[in-house]
């Protein structure tokens, strides 16, 4: 019998994810939620098919009985991708901060799909991929959020 990983897991080290169907994106895009990157921190390398984003993530896996908001900064990519467009969103402009809200996938034919980042504020990102291959990896160690808040959402 299996059983599905918990954040209590982790044990403090650092993540290291990959999705190739929707329920481990569903996994990544709750632990991208809220995270924050300037516009200038998304490169999509056409000749590679690669699109990514080094964002610095909301650390939820281990603030389970601790008052302390922690962020790490995590690279977030997207393999197998032909094409990207965006909307409300002004690429590389490092004055712009973005706050991540979800992480989706809509199925075309095949594989192949959309892959969308939806960011606060009506901006959205999203990749045309040939199939679904998403990873994210914590790059830093974690460190103290500087607002030292929890974002909150309305219900």
């Amino acid at each position: 019998m299996s059983e599905d990983a918990r954040f209590e897991d982790a044990g403090g080290r650092p993540l290291y994810l990959g999705a190739m169907d929707l329920d481990d994106l569903a996994v990544i895009s709750a632990l991208v939620q809220d995270a924050v990157l300037p516009a200038s921190e998304m490169t999509w390398r056409k000749g590679e098919g690669r699109l990514a984003f080094l964002i610095n993530r909301l650390r939820r896996e281990d603030e389970i009985g601790r008052g302390e908001v922690e962020r790490v900064q995590s690279v977030l990519v997207i393999e197998n991708v032909a094409r990207v467009a965006s909307q409300g969103v002004t690429r590389g402009d490092p004055d712009t901060v973005l706050q991540m809200l979800t992480v989706s996938f809509e199925p075309g034919e095949d594989a192949a799909g959309f892959v969308e980042i939806t960011f606060a504020g009506d901006g959205a990102v999203r990749a045309e991929v040939e199939a679904l291959e998403v990873s994210l990896k914590d790059v830093t160690r974690p460190y103290a959020a500087p607002s030292g808040k929890r974002p909150s959402h309305p219900e």
